[in-house]
């Protein structure tokens, strides 16, 4: 029998949070269990589906966790680039966090949920990465953020995305390249010399 009452509501949001982004990250999504989350923190499944109202909504909130971690790891490489190459800084931090994290990342493309069934703070903090990355390109273009920017900047994302998964996944290796990272960079300057 699990511990009932150790934890308020908010202490075992973060308790469940904490243990199935560990999961995640031990065993991936495929290998992600809830019974196992509540097993390792001592409390009975109900108490998941209490908390987070679904599986899905807590593999939501796990997401958005790694979309958090991963928007902090970018905005310390471009703190550390400072006025330096920060483009380089982009691509560098969005595999960094890949191959660092690779099945929290991966999770983060395997679990289809639509958008409106995230909360408002979860888009939020999901689109505060896409926002950094839109700032910067508009940064190296010299000019506003409005909508062509955004769009560019999304299609320079998935550019470095395809180059980064295929680096996570194997596949890159396998065609017998040896630089995604470095191939990335250099699609993303192409684009923006052109733009």
């Amino acid at each position: 029998m699990g511990r009932r009452s150790d934890h308020n509501r908010d202490e075992l949001h973060e308790l469940i949070l904490a243990a199935g982004s560990a999961l995640v990250a031990q065993v991936g999504l495929s290998g992600f269990s809830a019974r196992e989350v509540a097993r390792r923190i001592g409390y009975s499944i109900g108490t998941i589906h209490n908390v987070f109202g679904s599986i899905d909504r807590l593999i939501a909130a796990i997401n958005t966790r790694s979309f958090v971690a991963w928007t902090a790891d970018l905005q310390r490489a471009l703190d550390a680039a400072g006025d330096g190459d920060r483009i380089a800084a982009l691509v560098d931090g969005y595999f960094a966090f890949a191959h660092a994290n690779p099945t929290l990342w991966t999770a983060i493309y395997d679990h289809r949920l639509a958008p409106t069934d995230l909360s408002d703070a979860d888009q939020i903090a999901r689109g505060a990465l896409t926002e950094i990355i839109v700032v910067e390109v508009a940064r190296a273009l010299a000019c506003p953020v409005d909508q062509q920017v955004s769009t560019l900047a999304r299609s320079l994302i998935a550019t470095v995305h395809g180059h980064c998964a295929f680096s996570v996944s194997g596949a890159w290796a396998l065609m017998g390249e040896t630089a995604p990272e470095a191939a990335a960079l250099s699609r993303v300057r192409e684009t923006l010399a052109v733009t």
